[in-house]
C-alpha cells in the first residue's frame, strides 16, 4: 500500500509544479497584480505539502529529525488552504470585504499552525512510528493533532464549494465562472479526503482493518488536487484552449471545403485571388476567408450554365434522404445544381432560361463570415457525396 500512497503523493506533487510552472510564465506582466503573488504563494505551498508527503513516504526522518516532512506537510496543507481561500475572495469579492476575511483566515492559520506543531512535539512526534501520523494509533495527543489537521482541510472544503456556486452565479466572466465551478468539483473530492481519512483514524483506534479502503483518502487527495490545479489556471489557459478549438474548427472547415473549391478552381482558374503559398500556413482565418471567396467567385462563373427550373433535391444513393432537415436537402440541390453547372460548362452548353442574372447559393447572407462558412461546408460536402455516386 505504500507504493499506492506513494504515486499518489508524487501525481498530486507533479499536478502541483505543473501549475506552478505555468503561472511563472506570467510573471513579467501579472507580478504587480496582488492576487497573482497570492496564487503563487498558493501555488509554492501546495508544491511543498505534496512534496515532503512524497519524502515522508521514502524516509522517517527529515533533516536529522523524525517525522518532521510530516509536520512540513501539514502546517503547508493549513497555509495552502488558507492562501487557496484567500485567492477565492480576491477573485469573486470587491476589495473591502476581502481585506477583512483575509485577515480573518490569515489568523486563523497562524493559530492553527502553531497549535499543531506544539501538539506534534507534547506528542513526541520525532520519536514515534511514522504509521502514529496515518492512523493515529489509539494515542490521544496523536489523535487530537491528527483531528485538528484534517478540520483544518475540510473546513475551506466546505466554504469554498459554498462561495464557488454563488460567486460563479455572479460573475460574467466566462473562464472565472469555469474555475469557480472547477474549484466547487475540487472542494468535493478533497472533503470526501477528509471524510476517508477521518474513516481510517476511527477505524484504526476502535482496532477495526479496513484494509486496502485504507488509500481512499490518498487517491481523493491526488485526484482533488489536480483538479485544483487546472481551476488555479483556468483563467489563463481558457481563452488559449478556446482558440485552439475555434482553430481545429476552421482547419476541418478548410478541408471539407476543399473538393468543393478544386472543381470550380479547375473550371475557373481566375477565381484565384494569389498564388499558391503567398500566404502563411499559420494565418488560417485569412485562408479560409479566401476559398470562401474563391468559391463564391467560382459560383458566379458558373451562373449562366444553371437551368433556372433546376434545384430540386437529389434522392437515392448519394443524394439527401427522406430523413434528412430542410437545411441538408437545401445543401444537396446546391450541390447537384453545381455539378450539373460544372457539366454544362465543359460541354459548352448554356440553357435558354439560365440563372445569371441571379445571385449565388440562393442569395445568402454573404455578410456573416461564419454563417456561409458553416453552410458551405454543408454543401461541400454534399458536394463529395454526390461526386462518390459519379
Amino acid at each position: 500500500m505504500n507504493s499506492v500512497r506513494t504515486l499518489c503523493f508524487v501525481i498530486a506533487a507533479l499536478s502541483s509544479y505543473a501549475a506552478l510552472t505555468y503561472r511563472l510564465f506570467q510573471v513579467r506582466r501579472s507580478w504587480r497584480d496582488t492576487t497573482y503573488r497570492t496564487l503563487m504563494v498558493t501555488l509554492l505551498f501546495q508544491c511543498l505539502t505534496f512534496t515532503m508527503g512524497a519524502v515522508a513516504m521514502g524516509s522517517d526522518s527529515f533533516l536529522g529529525v523524525g517525522n518532521l516532512a510530516i509536520l512540513v506537510m501539514h502546517v503547508s496543507a493549513v497555509a495552502f488552504c488558507v492562501s487557496a481561500q484567500i485567492i477565492l475572495l480576491r477573485w469573486a469579492t470587491d476589495a473591502e470585504e476581502a481585506v477583512w476575511r483575509t485577515r480573518s483566515w490569515l489568523t486563523a492559520g497562524i493559530a492553527l499552525n502553531a497549535l499543531l506543531i506544539a501538539l506534534f512535539f507534547i506528542a513526541g512526534g520525532p520519536g514515534r512510528p511514522a504509521t502514529d501520523f496515518n492512523t493515529g494509533s489509539g494515542q490521544p495527543l496523536v489523535l487530537t493533532y491528527l483531528l485538528f489537521f484534517i478540520v483544518s482541510q475540510a473546513v475551506p472544503c466546505v466554504t469554498i464549494f459554498r462561495q464557488c456556486g454563488r460567486y460563479a452565479r455572479m460573475t460574467d466572466n466566462d473562464s472565472l465562472r469555469q474555475a469557480l465551478r472547477m474549484l466547487r468539483v475540487a472542494a468535493v473530492i478533497l472533503f470526501l479526503y477528509c471524510s476517508a481519512r477521518t474513516v481510517n483514524i476511527l477505524t484504526a483506534a476502535n482496532g477495526i482493518d479496513i484494509g486496502v479502503w485504507q488509500l481512499a483518502s490518498n487517491v481523493f487527495s491526488a485526484a482533488g488536487i489536480f483538479v485544483l490545479s487546472l481551476s488555479l489556471t483556468v483563467p489563463t489557459w481558457g481563452s488559449p484552449v478556446a482558440r485552439m478549438v475555434e482553430w481545429v474548427r476552421g482547419y476541418r472547415s478548410y478541408r471539407a471545403l476543399y473538393p468543393l473549391w478544386r472543381d470550380l478552381y479547375e473550371s475557373s482558374p481566375d477565381i484565384v485571388l494569389e498564388p499558391s503559398g503567398a500566404a502563411s500556413v499559420s494565418d488560417l482565418n485569412y485562408r479560409l476567408h479566401r476559398r470562401v471567396i474563391e468559391i463564391r467567385d467560382g459560383w458566379r462563373d458558373l451562373r449562366p450554365y444553371i437551368e433556372r427550373t433546376s434545384g430540386g433535391t437529389p434522392h437515392g444513393p448519394g443524394g439527401a434522404g427522406s430523413g434528412e432537415s430542410e437545411e441538408s436537402r437545401q445543401a444537396f440541390a446546391e450541390a447537384a445544381q453545381i455539378r450539373q453547372a460544372l457539366r454544362a460548362k465543359r460541354a459548352g452548353t448554356i440553357p435558354d432560361d439560365n440563372k445569371d442574372a441571379g445571385g449565388g447559393f440562393e442569395d445568402r447572407d454573404t455578410d456573416n463570415l461564419t454563417a456561409e462558412i458553416v453552410w458551405l461546408t454543408k454543401v461541400a460536402s454534399a458536394y463529395r457525396r454526390l461526386s462518390k455516386t459519379g
